[in-house]
């Protein structure tokens, strides 16, 4: 039998292995504080940037996925070229263009710009001409601060006038500084006196006294600022002293004003000036700008290319830029978040709700009448992740490259993927010529192509290549079975069987997987509308998810729903040149192209009312018989727009261009370029087709 000590005596060694764990506990939490302090002096700008904890470190991992930017150019643009100038959010959608340079002279005048629609009017002027000053709404006024006119001013300039005099004075003459507002206090950070930088950061709440708060690190002029979380950041900018003196710097400078502090903290992938930070949603995005390099190692994401095919060369090697970043606050990190449409440096911006716009601006140099916008989009990706940027995040993109005789697959960073025909695909008897259409089918196994000169309809395996079924006669038209005459939008039906709109026929199609017609819908040669006898040259045949046909008519520009069978479900007489290739949206909502020029897209219900029209007349915007219209996952329209050598995707909110893939009105074979592209498909990682589910 055990013994056991005595009650007294085991109380006393409890009280001990608690000391003993107390001690220990009580070295270990100093330890760790010693610990910590230690990381926070080893950080980046010691006391300022090294204070993120590591319990903040791990919050960064922990922080959900910052949403890629949807990036636009609107349809229409200002009356003339503009650039450093300052943009300032007005009432509803309409911005304050105040000042600015107009070719090489400071201008004076106030405008108010309408975003809906690019209605510009003047409102007013500055008491004085004056360009790359920064401007805040302070109280009831818009406030200009500094700037050139064309020597550099200290004059604060407001409107309405202040008292018919200006507002105040700057304690020194500066231009090209930046400007971030924390509550109702204006920061001004980084510029030029005219003589020397100017390192002082100067805080207002009034816009006619000033204090400092802070000392750049580093003095730059065209810096890009903006402030989250009580502190502002210094994005590049253009050394105006020492060995860099006249070039762009890739340093970001965070202030504490606070605490009276700046300090750098990383570095930009690549230098830049003139670029434009923005908040979003509290999230810093920071867009375009002027550089010299084409290539920066992102961590992460390896070597990449920086700047678009389309970024311009100015005087000096500066090249501008549409890259768009998004700052990480938590890991000091720029993500790659998408792409302006139109590479710009020095542009006016503001921010009205979730969109940003930039207004203005230079471009290689040379001043631009543009106007683009930038919002927060998570369906266009994820900031840091390939393909961030892309109204096909996720998707892969097939194109229909008609002229150039072959077919194309991209990712959503528009890798070429796959080509068809190629050196490696396997022998077509029938040739691969003119190349109308191409669709997804069998669950992304196969891709079903209509070659409209060619006469036929082919269905070709993929990745393979192998052409596994085929109707039609290469370059024989005709009418009897197994002939087609202008063959549109053949699509795979979940029965198993073709649709075809047969246009110079004038006749829609079914045929059996035996090469049978199962069904014929209008009679051969007869090519006037009077359903279900006849249609006037059909060319489309979209399948529905009630298993019937939306089918368009050229000749008289009809729409009409049939069943496989011929029966008519309702028809439609549009207002429009041309319809082609309609698309059903909603219970009593569709979606056409007007293959025209000027073309449209247009939103329309049965009884021919139009819902939404998209018809620019000019500009980057203007569609030139845009022959297929689908709306994709994120919302955007794509279109083929087939004259001008491009498929370009259209916000139906904005109107704003914001993709694109093809040189506008320059045809061509290269990498980049497309030669009346026709057709186009998206597939999904699941190998769904969410453009048209309806089909097999």
């Amino acid at each position: 039998m055990a013994t056991h000590p005595p009650r007294a005596r085991i109380d006393r060694r409890r009280i001990k292995r608690r000391r003993r764990r107390a001690a220990l506990g009580a070295l270990i939490l100093f330890a760790g504080v010693i610990a910590a302090i230690l990381a926070a002096l080893s950080g980046p700008g010691h006391g300022l940037a090294g204070s993120r904890s590591r319990t903040a470190r791990s919050a960064a991992r922990a922080k959900p996925a910052i949403p890629a930017v949807e990036s636009g150019l609107l349809p229409w643009q200002l009356a003339a070229p503009i650039s450093r100038e300052v943009i300032l959010p007005g009432t509803g959608s309409r911005l304050m263009l105040l000042g600015g340079l107009n070719g090489s002279a400071s201008a004076s005048g106030v405008f108010s710009l309408n975003t809906a629609d690019g209605a510009l009017r003047q409102v007013g002027s500055l008491p004085a001409a004056v360009h790359d000053g920064v401007g805040a709404v302070i109280g009831n006024r818009d406030v200009v601060l500094g700037g050139g006119s064309p020597a550099t001013v200290a004059t604060v300039e407001s409107f309405p006038q202040a008292r018919g005099r200006a507002l105040g004075q700057l304690p020194t003459p500066r231009s090209d500084a930046g400007i971030a507002t924390i509550g109702q206090v204006t920061y001004i950070v980084g510029g030029y006196t005219g003589a020397r930088p100017d390192r002082m950061v100067l805080a207002t709440s009034n816009g006619h006294s000033f204090q400092s708060v802070a000392s750049l690190p580093v003095p730059v002029r065209y810096p890009a600022v903006a402030a989250a979380g009580g502190r502002l950041y210094v994005f590049g900018g253009e050394a105006i002293s020492g060995v860099g003196a006249g070039r762009p710097v890739n340093d970001i400078q965070m202030i504490d004003p606070a605490h009276h502090r700046a300090a750098v903290i990383a570095h930009l992938p690549e230098p830049l000036e003139g670029a434009t930070a923005v908040v979003l949603r509290g999230q810093i995005y920071l867009a375009g700008g002027d550089t010299t390099t084409r290539q920066a190692v992102i961590p992460g994401m390896g070597t990449t290319q920086l700047s678009p095919p389309v970024a311009t060369a100015g005087q000096g090697g500066l090249r501008t830029i549409g890259t768009i970043w998004a700052f990480d606050r938590m890991s000091d990190r720029m993500l790659p978040a998408g792409r302006l449409q139109v590479p710009v440096s020095h542009a006016g911006a503001a921010v009205l709700g979730s969109h940003a716009w930039l207004v203005g601006g230079e471009s290689g140099g040379t001043q631009l009448a543009t106007v683009e916008m930038i919002t927060p989009n998570s369906a266009f990706g994820r900031a840091g992740s390939p393909g961030a940027g892309s109204p096909f995040y996720g998707d892969k993109l097939l194109i229909a490259d008609r002229a150039n005789n072959h077919l194309l697959l991209f990712d959503p960073t528009l890798k070429l993927l796959w080509r068809f025909p190629s050196a490696s695909s396997p022998h077509d008897r029938f040739g691969f010529y003119f190349p109308d259409d191409a669709f997804f089918v069998r669950h992304g196994t196969a891709i079903l192509t209509n070659q409209e000169q060619n006469e036929t309809i082919q269905l070709i395996g993929y990745p393979s290549g192998k052409v596994l079924w085929a109707y039609g006669h290469p370059k024989v038209p005709g009418t009897g079975v197994g002939y087609l005459y202008e063959p549109d939008d053949a699509y795979l039906l979940k029965s198993g069987q073709i649709s075809v709109a047969d246009a110079n026929n004038c006749r829609v199609l079914v045929i059996n997987p035996n090469h049978t017609v199962a069904h014929q819908i209008g009679t051969n040669g007869n090519c006037q509308h009077n359903p279900p006898t006849s249609m006037g040259s059909p060319n489309g045949d979209t399948p529905l998810a009630n298993g019937n046909l939306l089918v368009s008519e050229i000749t008289g520009s009809w729409v009409t729903e049939y069943t496989p069978t011929g029966h008519e479900v309702w028809t439609v007489h549009l207002p429009i040149s041309y319809p082609s290739d309609p698309q059903q949206l909603g219970p009593d909502r569709y979606l056409i192209a007007d293959y025209s020029s000027p073309g449209e897209i247009l939103e329309f219900n049965r009884a021919g009312k139009i819902l939404y029209r998209y018809a620019p007349t000019s500009g980057p915007g203007m569609l030139n018989h845009p022959s297929l219209v689908e709306r994709l996952p994120s919302g955007v329209f794509m279109a083929n727009d087939d004259y001008r050598d491009r498929l370009v995707a259209i916000d139906p909110r904005t109107q704003a261009l914001v993709w694109q893939y093809g040189v506008s009105d320059h045809p061509g074979h290269q990498r980049g370029m497309l030669n009346t592209p026709d057709g186009f498909d998206v597939l999904a990682p699941n190998g769904t087709t969410p453009t048209h589910p309806a089909t097999g």
